[in-house]
């Protein structure tokens, strides 16, 4: 079952937004990025990652003084499935991992669903994100075992 695992802020200042969340609720910093698609900060609360990014581009269509929630990322079992399914739901591809040159972060697919709010998908977790949990046909031949 696909999972929120990460969410992104746009932020003139990344790292002094840091410090105050991690003053504020205690998340403990996990990454700092730096990429062709923006700066930052990673922190987790043990079960999310929350990027705290200044974007060297304008993905969102609202102008590079942006600043707020950006995005969100979901860990899916599968990147290809998930593409499928979310085409043919109408959700319009942005960009690939490694495409251009874009290698700093964990997303593995950018797209835009309805309204144009981007988010990602990915197999493998963000930093300090919590991994997807095991299927429960896995748990009960686990248990059967033991």
């Amino acid at each position: 079952m696909p999972k929120l695992r990460h969410i992104a802020i746009a932020a003139e200042d990344p790292e002094a937004m840091a410090e105050f969340y991690k003053k504020a609720f205690d998340f403990v910093e996990v990454g700092r990025p730096n990429g062709v698609l923006a700066d930052g900060v990673f922190l987790s609360d043990g079960t999310l990652n929350m990027a705290i990014l200044k974007f060297k581009s304008d993905q969102l269509g609202k102008g590079m003084d942006f600043r707020g929630i950006h995005h969100f990322g979901v860990l899916v079992e599968d990147v290809d499935e998930f593409s499928q399914k979310l085409e043919s739901l109408g959700a319009e591809h942005y960009i690939d991992q490694g495409h251009g040159g874009h290698q700093a972060g964990y997303f593995e697919k950018k797209f835009y669903g309805p309204e144009g709010i981007l988010f990602d998908i990915a197999e493998q977790g963000w930093a300090g994100a919590e991994p997807l949990p095991e299927p429960i046909e896995n748990q009960s031949v686990k248990q059967a075992a033991e």
